[in-house]
């Protein structure tokens, strides 16, 4: 069994389609705006926006946390700045000898989005 998709709720979905592309930095693979859908790919797992989805929280792997909120600057509201959650000294959560980076934003939906990354102390 695998992920298929994850979905978010999004009130707009060209202004969702602007934040998630520079955030993503890629582009949607679909949009149906009757029944209100957006579609992005990450890494074979569909991200939809839609407009009857519920508030979920979505996690992000992105290679550097501090790069990530700062290419975001003026696109999203910081509700938690860059921190390390901890350290993974095995491989069971993470890759072993890592910290795991975390920081938290509000997309242009009012979704709370995780941001994670994986950086040798």
């Amino acid at each position: 069994m695998r992920l298929v998709q994850v979905a978010l709720h999004a009130d707009d979905l060209g202004r969702a389609a602007d934040f998630y592309t520079v955030l993503l930095e890629s582009t949607p693979t679909a949009r149906f705006d009757e029944p209100g859908l957006l579609f992005f790919d990450l890494d074979g797992v569909r991200l939809l926006l839609d407009r009857n989805a519920p508030a979920s929280l979505l996690y992000l792997h992105v290679d550097n946390v501090h790069e990530a909120v700062e290419r975001l600057d003026g696109l999203a509201d910081i509700v938690a700045h860059p921190h390390v959650i901890f350290h993974h000294h095995d491989d069971t959560l993470g890759p072993a000898g890592h910290d795991e980076w975390q920081a938290f934003i509000k997309d242009s939906e009012g979704n709370t989005v995780g941001l994670v990354a994986f950086q040798r102390p």
